[in-house]
């Protein structure tokens, strides 16, 4: 293998094919786009639509308002509705505090607030919709495993069964994960924030339907979220659990028995939800806050988690990387367009100015909400309770956090 591409994505997660779903629908037709992934690919589906049914223990993501418009101007929203499940409101309270208020999408006039959708859905669909788009080139089970800038090209190391060859490319995009090996390779350094807790995930039955609410509960050991889900498995009322908690509590609930956890829980949450009477395969990972030093240079753009990981709580990190996505493929689109090179470094350079500060308000709201709720100063706790409350008072200001929370603040939603 020795070929020369435009543009080289180095990832095939969600990230990289949103990124190669954007790239492929702005860029000039010219504009010679590859995607490549260590992993197998599904096949294409005679059909276009994956053959896929939604399973109790799958794991889910939850997409913004905002991710909603960037995927409906890429044309593929129409491809995802059919396991979609909208968050018609928000329930956001703090435990033992009377402070809380209720989102909600109709006051918006919104479909949703945002949307729940199982990640083994989502990535398939993107995958049939790339098929069916037909602009970018797909290469896997292949491996990037090394990458060497020489001042105009990028040289790529590839493997794919034992076998080595090399492609270079204008523009090299890292989208390999929070772990990149490619960031990692090129020389760039992370700035790493643990938080000494670790997220538990799983999904849950309860008597209650959740009728659309997602509840975002603080409370003195770290946020817990249960989102809304459709049906699965004959479960009626199914939602995705993402629990903060030290890391020794986090891993007894994991391996506990199922009374115990839905015990503890139930006590922790409450009866929203009614009785919880069922937990799925449990899952916990340490959390941190990790950021690239650098995302762009000539050449190269690191993206998705590879550039910023983030706190689970709101679930803005995969939000975040739409918008850096949307953003990216809009600035090429018009460098390209200029004559300029797809790496011209300028031209990264305004990618990145433009994502800025959306990036620094939405790590830094990630960042901080879950340790101003664990705070236990009392004062503070009386101050956290009036702002809560306050949301319901002023709308105005209710309807600044809904737009803030959506991603839609600054992208003239």
């Amino acid at each position: 293998m020795s070929e020369h591409f435009d543009i080289v994505i180095a990832g095939g997660g969600m990230v990289g094919i949103s990124l190669a779903l954007q790239l492929g629908a702005v860029l000039p037709v010219e504009t010679t786009i590859l995607l490549v992934e260590g992993a197998p690919m599904p096949a294409m589906a005679e059909s276009g639509v994956p053959d896929y049914h939604p399973a109790f223990d799958a794991r889910s993501t939850a997409l913004s308002y905002s991710s909603r418009q960037i995927y409906e101007e890429m044309g593929v929203w129409d491809g995802l509705r059919q396991w979609l499940c909208a968050i018609e409101s928000i329930h956001i309270s703090s435990r033992g505090r009377f402070g809380s208020t209720l989102l909600r999408a109709s006051d918006y006039c919104w479909s949703g607030l945002g949307y729940v959708v199982e990640n083994a859905w989502l990535g398939n669909a993107l995958i049939q919709l790339l098929y069916r788009q037909g602009r970018v080139e797909m290469r896997c089970p292949v491996k990037v495993v090394g990458a060497k800038p020489d001042g105009k090209r990028v040289t790529l190391d590839l493997e794919c069964d034992g076998l080595h060859g090399h492609f270079s490319t204008d523009l090299l995009l890292v989208a390999d994960g929070a772990n990149s090996r490619l960031r990692d390779q090129l020389g760039i350094a992370v700035n790493e924030k643990p938080y000494q807790q670790h997220a538990l995930v799983a999904n849950i039955a309860s008597a209650e339907p959740h009728a659309g609410c997602a509840y975002e509960r603080f409370t003195d050991t770290g946020p817990l979220a249960l989102l809304p889900l459709l049906k699965a498995d004959g479960i009626e009322h199914r939602s995705a659990l993402v629990w903060t908690l030290p890391a020794e509590q986090a891993r007894h609930l994991r391996d506990c028995d199922e009374v115990e956890f839905l015990q503890v829980l139930q006590e922790r949450f409450g009866y929203r939800l009614g009785r919880l009477i069922k937990v799925g395969k449990r899952h916990e990972y340490a959390l941190s806050l990790v950021q690239s030093t650098e995302q762009v240079r000539k050449g190269i753009v690191v993206m998705g988690n590879a550039a910023h990981a983030l706190h689970p709580v709101a679930g803005q990190g995969f939000n975040l990387a739409l918008r850096d996505v949307a953003a990216l493929g809009r600035v090429l689109g018009e460098g390209i367009t200029a004559g300029l090179a797809p790496g011209d470094l300028e031209t990264l350079q305004r990618y990145q100015r433009g994502q800025q500060s959306d990036q620094d308000r939405t790590i830094q709201f990630s960042d901080r909400i879950p340790t101003l709720f664990m705070h236990a100063d009392p004062v503070l706790g009386l101050g956290r309770d009036l702002a809560l409350a306050g949301l319901d008072i002023l709308p105005s200001l209710k309807r600044e956090f809904v737009r803030y929370a959506a991603g839609a603040v600054g992208n003239g939603s």
